[in-house]
């Protein structure tokens, strides 16, 4: 890869951004603080879990949700919530991509390039909006209103090219109806996602991923959870099955006997794992190691493994 570790293309090609989360002066004196109310939120979130770590994720989503990134001042109250390093929380927080180093614009607009998305015009659509927006991935407009980037998949491979706004879906894209999907976000209003809940905003869905509802009432809520979805593309198959009368195979039917053998050795293995006890007999070599380790010798043809057993000897020339 020739993209510099950082850059915006090395970030969009590997996934991995290693640039500095943005501390300047400028940027701190402009971020809502991070009150009292946070703070008890964040218990809250803790309060879930048996183990208090195991709170981190949605606690840095509720900073973000507040500051619209992850700021050092967020890093900080997780730490001191959790009892962990701010090393300890960074790590976390540099390693998955829906947690920002920078602030985000008003609307995260996700573009795929991968494969599907890429091929049926994911790319055209990526560099359609960084020409209009004036920015590349990762990257927010002077306004902002909008933070771009490229999106490795979005699991929507029947509806592709697909964007996604604030991680809501905008289905079967090209690069006209994506370019007036951001001109509309841009004057402020929010096009019904193809699918799903309706929009709100980048900070919105950030406190809804740290398990507090974004919406103001309980109709809002119930409206969000009861909103209209096309679902044509994953359905096309089904519906061509039932018209052709086709139906998948029946699974074959194990003997009684396999069959109460099976149950036998599962049911010994949880026992077994329950309990801390050796591996119950039969149990595959990779199931015992996590098939990190071959023996050498074991399997034949495999690099830097001999066969498992010797070649005869060819006796030499003239000899018997």
């Amino acid at each position: 890869m020739s993209a510099l570790p950082g850059s915006a293309e090395g970030t969009a090609v590997t996934g991995l951004d290693s640039s500095p989360v943005d501390a300047s002066p400028e940027t701190l004196a402009e971020l809502p603080p991070l009150t009292e109310q946070t703070r008890l939120e964040a218990r809250e979130i803790i309060a879930r879990y048996p183990v208090a770590r195991s709170a981190l994720l949605p606690m840095l989503h509720l900073v973000q949700s507040v500051q619209g990134y992850v700021s050092p001042e967020g890093v900080a109250l997780c730490a001191e919530e959790l009892g962990l390093t701010k090393a300890e929380v960074g790590a976390v927080a540099t390693f998955y991509t829906m947690y920002k180093r920078r602030p985000t614009g008003r609307h995260l607009v996700s573009v795929c390039t991968n494969t599907l998305c890429g091929v049926l015009g994911g790319q055209r659509i990526m560099d359609a909006l960084s020409s209009d927006l004036g920015v590349h991935h990762d990257e927010t407009t002077a306004d902002g209103s909008i933070t771009l980037e490229h999106a490795e998949c979005l699991a929507a491979c029947d509806y592709a090219p697909v964007v996604t706004v604030d991680y809501e879906f905008y289905d079967q894209q090209d690069v006209d109806s994506a370019r007036e999907l951001v001109a509309a976000l841009r004057r402020g209003e929010k096009p019904a996602p193809t699918r799903g809940a309706p929009l709100t905003d980048f900070k919105g869905i950030s406190r809804q991923l740290a398990g507090f509802s974004q919406y103001g009432d309980a109709a809002a809520t119930a409206a969000a959870v009861d909103a209209p979805g096309a679902l044509g593309p994953t359905l096309v198959g089904l519906r061509l099955a039932e018209e052709r009368g086709e139906a998948a195979p029946d699974m074959p039917k194990r003997s009684a006997t396999s069959s109460s053998g099976g149950a036998a050795a599962e049911a010994a293995g949880v026992e077994s794992a329950q309990r801390g006890a050796p591996e119950p007999a039969g149990r595959s070599l990779a199931d015992q190691n996590d098939g990190t380790d071959t023996p050498a010798g074991t399997e034949p043809g495999t690099s830097g493994q001999g066969p498992a057993t010797p070649p005869p000897s060819t006796p030499a020339p003239g000899k018997a």
